[in-house]
């Protein structure tokens, strides 16, 4: 059975009397014990789709069509009692910023513990062992001394395995990652990463990663699913994706991203401007005014996502973006 499928979720904002939708159509799904990353641009949709999973979207936001499954049970048919029910327990997420993930006044201890004796009925004592052995798993080094600590006297690298820790701590089938590595160094952004994906494999659990690099995911994620502007605009296996990449955006991020195995003084290719404000209605393809492809099809119509050589892709000239695709890195 699939484990979390989200089917044309569309996710709206109501402000100033006005509504505007941030989210339009989002469609993907995720096996237990796989990896999906869903890659894409700040404001692109990504962060918004897994707070609608959690049910934590903020006043003014709210999912106003579409189906959001877990094991084949209706998220958003459930009470807010149910989910809360769910989440933790079955659904975790580890958010961007473990220093405001955190509470700074309350010992990693008493955060580690707090739901496994709510949500597993375990004794302090239980919790506790528990909390010893998952410190000792996420490979933080006198667990014991760490229980008692604050998040202030904990490093960036030491507070994120701290989050990675609570989220497995009950035991969920599901773990949503929402940039995971923000504000880490590159050593410690792979040692975070390689970790999340290997302990979510080891204990069978699914696991979206949410990520705005798309050089970062080949090595952990089985799929890709690229956003933009709301969208979802390219799906595909990580492989399929990095060998030939379909949709001109995607083909942008990879090219984006440096590579060692190219002469040092080849100049980078940003992709040109810059994403469209959430708030603007816009025609046709989001992508077209930055695309050096567009056609007038592309600023008229909506590109319906569609099958393309192993890929599902949201572009009228697909075969565009696979022009001197690059090898695959998975």
């Amino acid at each position: 059975m699939t484990l979390l499928r989200l089917e044309n979720v569309a996710i709206d904002v109501d402000r100033d009397g006005q509504t505007r939708r941030l989210v339009h159509d989002a469609s993907f799904e995720l096996d237990r014990g796989e990896t999906l990353a869903i890659v894409g641009e700040s404001g692109s949709g990504k962060s918004l789709s897994a707070l609608a999973v959690m049910g934590l979207l903020a006043d003014g936001l709210r999912q106003a069509e579409g189906v959001i499954e877990f094991e084949g049970r209706d998220l958003s048919a459930m009470s807010p009692k149910q989910i809360n029910q769910l989440r933790g327990s079955e659904i975790s997420m580890i958010f961007q910023e473990p220093m405001t993930s955190l509470n700074p006044v309350r010992s990693i201890e008493h955060q580690l513990t707090e739901g496994m004796r709510l949500k597993m009925g375990l004794s302090r004592r239980g919790a506790r062992a528990r909390a010893l052995e998952l410190l000792q798993e996420v490979g933080i080094s006198d667990p014991a001394q760490r229980l008692r600590q604050y998040p202030h006297q904990l490093s960036g690298g030491m507070r994120q395995r701290v989050m990675i820790a609570i989220a497995l701590s009950c035991n969920p089938k599901l773990i949503l990652a929402d940039e995971p590595t923000t504000a880490l160094d590159v050593t410690i952004q792979a040692q975070i990463l390689a970790l999340t994906a290997k302990l979510c494999r080891d204990h069978d659990v699914g696991l979206v990663l949410i990520t705005h690099n798309l050089g970062i995911v080949a090595r952990y994620a089985r799929n890709v699913a690229v956003m933009y502007a709301g969208r979802v605009i390219e799906k595909a296996s990580a492989r399929d994706l990095y060998r030939a990449p379909k949709h001109p955006y995607t083909r942008g991020l990879l090219d984006s991203v440096p590579r060692l195995d190219l002469p040092r003084d080849r100049p980078l290719s940003p992709i040109a401007g810059a994403p469209p404000d959430p708030m603007e209605e816009l025609t046709g393809c989001r992508f077209h005014p930055r695309c050096p492809k567009a056609t007038d099809r592309c600023i008229a119509e909506v590109p319906a996502i569609h099958d393309v050589e192993r890929h599902q892709v949201a572009c009228w000239h697909p075969n565009l973006a696979q022009k001197n695709a690059r090898e695959a890195v998975a």
